[in-house]
């Protein structure tokens, strides 16, 4: 960072002096925590870990853990794993959802979740959700909240991936930028990205939809104690706010997830509301949770340097990057009292499918909210 921004020589000369926003305190009980979780989850063979920890309205990286052990040769320890480019899994459908609420879409819209084959040339495609089972037509809070893999390829046939590359783009991913090589995939993780990138998109949502891109540095003076830089954050409203709202809420629902997770998971914070969602990739080569509140975020990773696949028996959610996700967070938010939650102006509640739900003015009649919340009993995969 500090090369591209002054060149090697002035580096090398030596004399500057950088002061930054990492916590020392935070970044060792991080260090700890992440050595800790990969070792205790061996048996699911995961060799490696990351995570990040972030304030989404600054900028700010308090601790950055790049693997759970920077001399270990033998897993490449010295390879930062939170700016390398991994597979998301589902964590990336927060860009095809949040699309798709930028395009009219309410919570309360009704998604399918049948079988779908996608045919290009000779190939097929046919996704399937991570229970192996269908939940048929669905309200879009519930497919998000449970990670259902039908329903946003579906948005991603209707807004196609185009589309969602720019629309990612916009909120902060910087890695998809000039990839030419993608298609339907995109919208469950098939681009890869880094990890400052997701925390960066979270982030936004975390800030009422503001994209603040991360910056480690706050000052730097050079060799004769003159300041030459000092952070300014620039914000850029990459999300409408009472979207971001709604898409806060919906990842803080524990009972809206409770199809797919359960209740009693890593993903529940008790007396704290945290908005929080996982990423598991094909083979189990990556898996993710990110999380936040309005104050803090973090990110957390596990797999193996050298894409071997972990245990099949890895659940996501329940086992992997969510316990040592649920202790970071645990950790951070123990430090910090809770902020009083701020709904935006531009949000209005509705009695809807038997719940009173959120939209954004002028969205809450588009959609029929008489009856109750449709069945999701789960139907069997088709064979």
């Amino acid at each position: 960072l500090l090369i591209e921004r002054y060149g090697l020589s002035e580096v090398e000369r030596g004399g500057l002096q950088i002061y930054t926003t990492l916590d020392l305190e935070i970044q060792k009980e991080i260090e700890k925590i992440v050595a800790q979780e990969v070792e205790e989850n061996s048996g699911l063979n995961i060799g490696n870990g990351a995570a990040l920890v972030t304030i989404p309205s600054k900028g700010d990286i308090l601790a950055m853990v790049g693997s759970k052990n920077y001399f270990d040769e033998e897993n490449d320890g010295n390879v930062n794993l939170t700016t390398s480019l991994r597979q998301p899994g589902s964590a990336i459908k927060l860009v095809t959802y949040a699309l798709a609420l930028s395009q009219g879409y309410t919570e309360a819209t009704i998604l399918d979740d049948t079988p779908l084959t996608i045919r290009s040339g000779t190939e097929v495609y046919t996704p399937v959700n991570y229970d192996g089972a269908f939940h048929g037509k669905i309200p879009l809070r519930i497919a998000f909240a449970n990670s259902f893999n039908i329903p946003p390829v579906r948005l991603a046939q209707k807004f196609g991936p185009d589309n969602i590359k720019s629309f990612g783009e916009k909120m902060g991913l910087s890695s998809w930028r000039g990839v030419k090589n993608y298609g339907i995939s995109i919208t469950l993780g098939g681009l890869e990205v880094k990890m400052t990138d997701m925390a960066t998109i979270y982030g936004a949502i975390a800030n009422n939809g503001r994209r603040v891109e991360l910056d480690p540095v706050l000052e730097v003076k050079d060799f004769y104690g003159k300041s030459i830089y000092k952070k300014e954050p620039l914000e850029e409203q990459v999300v409408d706010p009472g979207i971001a709202f709604i898409i806060s809420d919906i990842l803080a629902d524990n009972n809206a997830r409770r199809i797919e997770f359960g209740l009693n998971t890593p993903l529940s914070i008790p007396g704290r509301r945290v908005s929080v969602k996982t990423g598991t990739t094909d083979n189990k080569r990556d898996n993710w949770t990110i999380g936040f509140t309005p104050d803090v975020l973090v990110a957390t990773w596990v797999g193996n340097n050298n894409n071997t696949p972990m245990n099949q028996a890895l659940a996501s959610g329940i086992t992997g990057a969510a316990p040592m996700w649920n202790k970071i967070i645990a950790y951070m938010l123990s430090k910090t009292q809770e902020s009083p939650l701020v709904i935006p102006s531009e949000i209005v509640k509705k009695y809807c499918l038997g719940q009173d739900r959120y939209f954004v003015k002028g969205t809450e009649n588009s959609v029929n909210c008489r009856g109750s919340l449709p069945s999701v009993t789960p139907s069997p995969a088709i064979n």
